[in-house]
């Protein structure tokens, strides 16, 4: 049985690390990759981690850490746009992924404390 957040979180983050490189070798950007690449990573991190959580409450706070973690990597994400490190389209295409997951870990969070 797949699971859709842990493969999306994944895939999030790889595109995380290539947006990352992306951003270092043609533009230069070292300090705000820095945060992006951290939390943009600790998503999928703290969600796989929640998979051997415990007790539901021990999976329930790991996955409102991989929320925080998606919400700081929203903000990074719109920073680099808002400086011109990152075109419109560049943005709109991982904001959509960043959002998505958002909305999937809160209503497992949701879900969850039922």
């Amino acid at each position: 049985m797949e699971n859709i957040v842990e493969e999306k979180s994944f895939r999030f983050a790889v595109r995380i690390v290539k947006l990352c490189q992306y951003l270092r070798s043609n533009k230069k950007e070292y300090a705000l990759t820095k945060q992006l690449i951290r939390s943009g990573t600790s998503v999928g991190a703290n969600v796989a981690e929640a998979q051997q959580a415990q007790s539901k409450a021990d999976f329930v706070s790991k996955l409102n850490i991989a929320l925080k973690e998606a919400v700081e990597t929203n903000y990074w994400i719109r920073l680099l746009a808002a400086t011109n490190y990152l075109t419109e389209t560049e943005k709109s295409s991982i904001l959509e992924d960043c959002e998505e997951l958002q909305k999937i870990l809160i209503s497992i969070i949701k879900k969850s404390k039922q």
